[in-house]
Formats: structure tokens, sequence, C-alpha cells
């Protein structure tokens, strides 16, 4: 291996190419201890790190870590930190059939050894280690539930997937090494380094602790900051904690003067703010009754809140600014910091924070099910309770939908456009209307859809943006929606999508969840009160706009945008397209009216299934083996609906159904 101290390496280096090798456990190190959650967290941020590279033509790299060895000669690297992710990174080999060059071993452990050599069958050995079996299990049912594709997944995996292998120099002592280690817990994270460099621009103890009160509070990404801020909330928010008032950064560093009564002046450099143990050491997680799942970890938080606060810049170019934590570091060096705009960054964080936690959806800490949506749109108040951010439940529910829909179109933490221009409207308003909030939103998504997505100029060759589209169209000149809509008819969708005459080169996630929108919108806008009733005409006329017979209204009661659709269904099937013998061919079946989203476990089981298997199976199973929330998609029961109808799935069909949905979309 190479005699660097400090290397970028791809799991594919790392295991299997390159000059044979052994990483070896130490005895010191505890078992393997991954369970489900953090398995299926990396699998999930893995392959959700694959489909945003699909999605924006790039090549991402999706970093895991950071890996710490001590050679010892002969080829023979001790792992000093970073075990657990090295034993998971082996196991998800395993599960994706891949055979390893450099072998992973426990030494003076035979029982997790055995268990190593043996993961294709412990039948072989005695005794196994229940860790690492659990952990292959995790594994294994990780990848089946998220992974659609397993072969592109496997080549993203191993190439794209990166560590940085840190090789301690032979003649460090290994003791204090170690007594740093354990002192901190882990290693410093990008975001700790960010940190430390900007509180070294501040001038004094004060300004230092307040800011880092506010990166804290800001950091706990799963707990509404107004619950997680330790310092004056008088001076922050509103009596009742539901609005944003501070003017200044300045404010709050009085409070802490006034506690302090002297002021520490002068620079302190980055390892004396690191080594002070009140300016970096987490605030111990308090038991917060009011918790969700982020739609954002940290780090590409501060990446949106730095492109927020440099958007003034006048010569400030988005385009150029990549909301990717691998460049997190790259980007604030860029930034040219000096002490007030650090205090500017440290207050725009914590409204960002504000607006993030109170006025954006979050999941909720449970699973998706078809009669409960998990998504939240809540506000805290005083008293530490939340509420629905807006009374009218009709607004309420819009609300949630246009956000959720959003959200579920772009799941990876990295690149969140649509979440850096929402944030960019709210921070501007003094006071926030929730219903010109909620047309704002819808206007974004109209942007995103005429300007985007139906521009074959702003599309690659799989029709997903290119890099700066987003930008381009919807803070032209740096600010928000400077032009009109653009007009767009069929045409312009058909020559993108497909009319069945050509292959349509693929149609984006967003696509599908705007028309979803739409649909649902549909519903309820002409569907109230007495017009609910079954025969009513204002319920026939609806469902003939649908092109299906009634299928009832729970569908449209239940609907939300689940985070398990994530693949792309074709519903007369690929495998049986070839032309022949009176089926469609390629053409015919690779467009917008054969298409719908559906949850990755169905579609893997079945995609084959012919219209109507899968009608029997999709629509009108009484097993309870197929979960509802999986192909709750709305275009989608209203293609097996048609099905039903007519008791087929033709081209005919096909196209009446992309007919209807395009008048839907306003083409």
């Amino acid at each position: 291996m190479t005699s660097k101290t400090l290397t970028e390496k791809s799991i594919r280096q790392l295991f299997v190419t390159g000059e044979n090798c052994i990483y070896e456990i130490p005895i010191y190190q505890r078992n393997y201890a991954w369970e489900k959650e953090e398995i299926d967290n990396l699998v999930q941020d893995i392959f959700d790190s694959m489909e945003d590279a699909k999605e924006n033509n790039t090549d991402n790299t999706y970093y895991i870590g950071t890996l710490v060895t001590f050679h010892k000669g002969d080829n023979v690297y001790e792992v000093i930190d970073g075990q657990q992710r090295l034993t998971t990174i082996r196991l998800i080999l395993h599960v994706l059939g891949q055979e390893v060059k450099h072998p992973l071993t426990y030494r003076a452990r035979k029982k997790s050894d055995d268990t190593l050599k043996h993961l294709s069958d412990f039948g072989d050995i005695d005794d196994v280690d229940k860790g690492i079996v659990n952990g292959l299990g995790d594994a294994r049912k990780a990848i089946d539930e998220i992974v659609s594709d397993k072969e592109s997944f496997t080549n993203y995996f191993l190439d794209n997937v990166h560590v940085i292998h840190y090789q301690v120099p032979r003649d460090i002592d290994l003791n204090h090494y170690f007594e740093v280690m354990n002192s901190r817990g882990e290693q410093l994270e990008k975001h700790e380094i960010v940190k430390a460099q900007l509180m070294q621009k501040l001038s004094n103890d004060s300004e230092r602790k307040v800011f880092n009160k506010i990166w804290q509070a800001c950091s706990q990404m799963s707990v509404y900051v107004q619950q997680a801020l330790e310092l004056n909330a008088e001076k922050v928010f509103s009596p009742d904690l539901d609005k944003f008032q501070l003017q200044d950064f300045d404010d709050l560093t009085q409070d802490i003067d006034n506690q302090n009564n002297i002021q520490k002046t002068g620079k302190l450099s980055i390892n004396e703010i690191l080594a002070s143990e009140d300016l970096v050491k987490l605030n111990p997680q308090k038991d917060y009754k009011d918790t969700f799942q982020p739609i954002i970890d940290f780090p590409n938080f501060l990446l949106i809140v730095l492109k927020l606060l440099r958007l003034k810049e006048p010569e400030f170019l988005p385009d150029n600014f990549v909301l990717d934590d691998k460049d997190l570091l790259k980007e604030f060096q860029e930034s040219k910091f000096d002490c007030q705009m650090v205090k500017d960054f440290g207050k725009l964080l914590l409204k960002s924070k504000f607006l993030l936690d109170n006025y954006m959806v979050h999941h909720a800490d449970e699973e998706d099910t078809i009669k409960n949506n998990p998504w939240q749109l809540q506000i805290l108040r005083k008293s530490s309770y939340s509420d629905n951010l807006c009374g009218e439940k009709s607004l309420q529910d819009n609300l949630v939908h246009l956000l959720s829909m959003f959200e579920v179109s772009f799941t990876a933490r990295q690149r969140k456009n649509y979440l850096f221009y929402i944030l960019l409207y709210l921070n501007d308003l003094t006071v926030i209307d929730v219903k010109e909030y909620r047309e704002f939103v819808e206007s974004l998504a109209d942007h995103y859809f005429c300007g985007i997505y139906l521009d074959k100029d702003k599309l690659n060759d799989s029709n997903t943006p290119l890099p700066g589209s987003f930008d381009d169209v919807i803070i032209p000149n740096n600010a928000l929606f400077v032009n009109e809509l653009p007009s767009r008819n069929a045409a312009d969708f058909l020559s993108i999508f497909g009319d069945g005459s050509q292959k349509s080169k693929g149609v984006p996630l967003f696509v599908f969840n705007y028309c979803d929108y739409k649909i649902w919108k549909l519903y309820q806008e002409r569907l109230r009160g007495e017009k609910l009733q079954v025969g009513s005409p204002e319920r026939r006329e609806f469902f003939d706009v649908l092109g299906c017979s009634d299928f009832g209204l729970d569908v449209f009661n239940d609907f939300y945008f689940s985070r398990t659709r994530r693949s792309l269904e074709h519903y007369y099937p690929q495998a049986t397209a070839d032309g022949e013998d009176g089926h469609l061919n390629e053409q015919q079946i690779n467009c917008f009216g054969n298409f719908a989203m559906i949850g990755n476990v169905v579609n893997s089981t079945g995609s084959n299934w012919d219209p109507k298997t899968k009608l029997s199976h999709y629509l009108e199973d009484a097993s309870g083996k197929i979960n509802k929330v999986s192909v709750a998609s709305l275009k989608f029961m209203i293609m097996m609906q048609m099905c039903k109808d007519c008791q087929k799935w033709d081209f005919e069909e096909i196209r009446s159904h992309q007919e209807k949905m395009m008048r839907l979309l306003n083409l």
C-alpha cells in the first residue's frame, strides 16, 4: 500500500484491488455493534446519493468516513478507528456477492474472526458472533428493501463510496493518540472544523460563547430550536415562541457580558478553541417531547445557510456553489469571513433553523401506514406544545402535500435546492402569511415543472436537470421568480417524455409527484359537502376527468407522499414488450402513460406480471401481503381502475390515460 499518511480510497481499492494486505481489528476494540437502524440509514444514504447522481448526471462521491490504521509491517494494518464502518462495508460486500482480496480479521477474538470467514455458511463453525450474524441479516434486508437495481448499486458502492484512510505515522506515541481519541469519543467532523475556523474570527470570549450556543442548538436537527437554544429566549423569539425577532447578534452578547463581568478579548488559535471544553463539548441530549425525523443533516443545512448569506454579495455566482457536504470545507474556506460576517452567519443560521423547524414538513418518528400521514407541519409555541401551522384544514393539508411532494422528490440530503428557495423566501419576510406561503410553494412547483422539466435545454440525456438549471430558472439575477411562468404545451411534454412513437429517455420522480399533487388538488377543490355523495353530478364529472369509473374517495382522503415510493413501474411490463403477437413495443410502453411510481419491494416482486395480474394483486389483494402505501400513487390507482373498467391495458388505454393526465397538467 502507499506510504502516504492520508489517502482517499474507494471501497474497491480498499478491499478488492492493489497490493495484498490485511486489516486487523485489535483486542482492545469493542465487538461489532451496529444495529438495524444504523445499517438501514447507511444503505439508504448511499442509495439516495446514487439516485441523486443519476438525476443530476454527476459522478457523486459518497464519503463513508475515516479509517485510521497503524502499519505493523508485513502489510498488516491495525485498525485504530473505523472498525464498525469497516465491518459493515465487509458485510455489504458479501450481500452484493463481491469477493474480497484484502481480508478483515479480528485478532485474538476467534468467534468474531471465524464468523467473518464463514459468511456464506455459519453451519461450518461451532460458535458465531451474533452481532455480525445479525448485521449480515440487517444488511441483506436493507438492500432487498431499499435497492431496486443491485447491479448499479454494486458498481456505485465499489467505485463511488470512499473512505479517508489515515495511516498513523510510525513514530507517533500511540498511547497519546488513544488518549485524544477516548477523550473526544470520535474524530473531528468537517462541520466541527468549520465551527472552529469561524469562531477564530470573533473578537472576544462573549461572542464565541454566543456563537457556540447558537451552533449547538442548531446542530440538534431533530429538535425544535426554541427548545434547544440556551440563550435569552425573550430576545430571540416572541413571547409565545412562534415568531423570530432577534435584531442583531450583539444583542445576545450583552447577557454573556453581564454574566461574566469580564470579556476576554483577542484571537484564539483553532487548537485553543478545540481544546476549550465549554466551547466544543456538545450539550447532553435532553428528553425533548417534540422530536421528529429531520429532512436534512446539519452539514448540508450549513451549506444552505452559507448560500443564503452569500447570495447578497454582488459578485456571487450561485451556479458555482454546490449544496453537497463533500465540499463543506472548501465552500467555507473560499468565503471571505471577517468578524461581522461570522456574526451575520450566526444570526442567519439561528433564524433559518427556526424557519426549518416551524415552517417545513418533518417526518414523524413512525413507519408509513395507509391511514396515517406521517408528515407534520407544526409550529412550537410556549409551554412546549406543537400545533398545526394553520388552523384551516384545507390550507394546512394543501401545504403539507406541496412540501412533502418536494421532499420525496429530492430525498437525498445533498442538493436540496427546493429547500434553499423556500428558506430564501421565508427569510425575506417580516410577517409570514400562510396562504401566501402556500401560493409561493405552489408557484415554485409550477416553475420546476414548466421552467425546468419541460425545457429540453435544461435536461441531460436521461431527462434529469443539468447543473445550474434550478438556479437559472428560480433565482435569475439572484432574485426569486423574476420571469413569468414559461408557456408550455402538449408538444413540449410529448417530445421529452414520449408519445408512443419514440422511447422516452426517462421520466423524473418529480414529474410523477407533481402529477399526483395535481390529481389530489382537483379532488380537494371539486368534491366538498354534498358533492361527495355517490352518483352526484360533481363526483361523476370528477372521475370522468380522471378517465375511469368511480373507485371511491378513500384513496384521496388517505393519500400522502410516502417515502417508500422510489421505484418506476411499467404497468405494461417490459418482459413482454417485443412488438410481436399483439404485444406492445418498447416505444409504446416507455411513455408517461404507462409509468407509475411504486414501492421498491413491490416492484421487485411484480415487475414482470401482466396488467391484469398486477390489478388482482395491487388493487384487489385480500391477503394483506401487499403494502397499500407502496401502491398508493393516485396516478397508478387511476391506471388500474381503467384496466379494470376495460379488462385490458393496451396502447389505446395508455394513450388515453396520458392525454387525461396532460390535460390535468394544463397542457
